[in-house]
């Protein structure tokens, strides 16, 4: 076996993966980041097996009760338990997230690992749409399709991701043409590989650390685009609890039950810290040049 085929060498990712790890740990801004973002995964899964009350269920002798021992964090505007709702509510915000993000990586990172590699014509035409889309503001684009989808949370989580796909075609495709003249590619291409064994075997490998700094902080978008798009009724349904829908109805109530905005909003906030410190803390540990 040619040394070709190893490269990069087993020994030495391994090595870098150990350096980034130390890193990691050292970034107590990302050592926070990831705790935050623990936190709420955690609840989101555990949702189903917490002793807490229905999300949906109502109570005409709670309504807009204030946070006690009955109801740690108060009552919405039809009783309903809003801990139980923000537990099941991080289950929309997160998912959301993750999957839109998912969405946009695998349909961007292709069309951008083909622009940069082939070049010509190919990168023209891709180039050029992608430009077209990044020229429109991705809230605005994230709100048309899902109006032209319609509305429900699964159609919410495909605008956003094909709204946010362009950011990841741009990415792919610079970092692609930084690494395709490298010597070990060069290699591959003497020795008789197809192109698609270059890219997926030589090229991806080294483009995909800046691929996950930039998921990891498009998550955080993505959560805040998801509660804009539940705040406008285009997100998850009532009464399915979400984030953003919970803002919409507490906008009604704010003199008379802030907390009902005050726990939603908080909660937006601490998940976007969360997911924009860890995404800090990959991009110093990911990068070669930093110590």
């Amino acid at each position: 076996m040619t040394t070709i085929d190893q490269a990069p060498p087993v020994a030495a990712a391994s090595r870098a993966e150990s350096r980034a790890w130390r890193k990691m740990k050292r970034n107590k801004s990302a050592v926070i980041g990831a705790a935050i973002v623990l936190f709420f995964a955690v609840l989101a899964i555990a949702a189903p097996i917490l002793p807490i009350a229905d999300p949906v269920a109502t109570s005409w002798s709670a309504i807009r009760k204030a946070p006690s021992a009955a109801h740690w964090l108060g009552t919405d505007d039809l009783g309903r338990d809003i801990l139980s709702r923000m537990i099941w509510g991080a289950q929309a915000s997160l998912m959301a997230g993750i999957f839109s993000v998912t969405i946009a990586v695998c349909i961007g990172v292709p069309f951008g690992l083909v622009a940069g590699y082939f070049g010509g014509w190919v990168d023209m035409v891709i180039s050029r749409i992608t430009e077209a889309l990044l020229a429109m503001p991705f809230l605005i684009m994230a709100i048309a399709l899902a109006a032209f989808l319609g509305p429900s949370l699964m159609n919410a989580m495909i605008a956003i991701g094909l709204s946010a796909m362009p950011i990841f075609v741009r990415l792919t495709r610079g970092q692609v043409l930084a690494v395709k003249t490298e010597d070990y590619v060069e290699g591959a291409r003497s020795i008789g590989l197809s192109h698609f064994d270059i890219m997926v075997r030589y090229i991806l490998p080294n483009v995909v650390a800046p691929i996950i700094v930039q998921a990891t902080l498009t998550i955080a978008t993505a959560i805040i685009a998801e509660a804009s798009l539940s705040f406008l009724g285009l997100g998850q349904q009532p009464p399915a609890p979400s984030w953003g829908s919970m803002l919409n109805v507490a906008k009604n109530f704010l003199s008379q039950a802030p907390w009902m905005a005050m726990w939603p909003g908080v909660a937006i906030f601490l998940v976007v810290i969360g997911f924009n410190l860890l995404g800090d803390g990959l991009r110093d540990a990911l990068d070669p040049r930093e110590a």
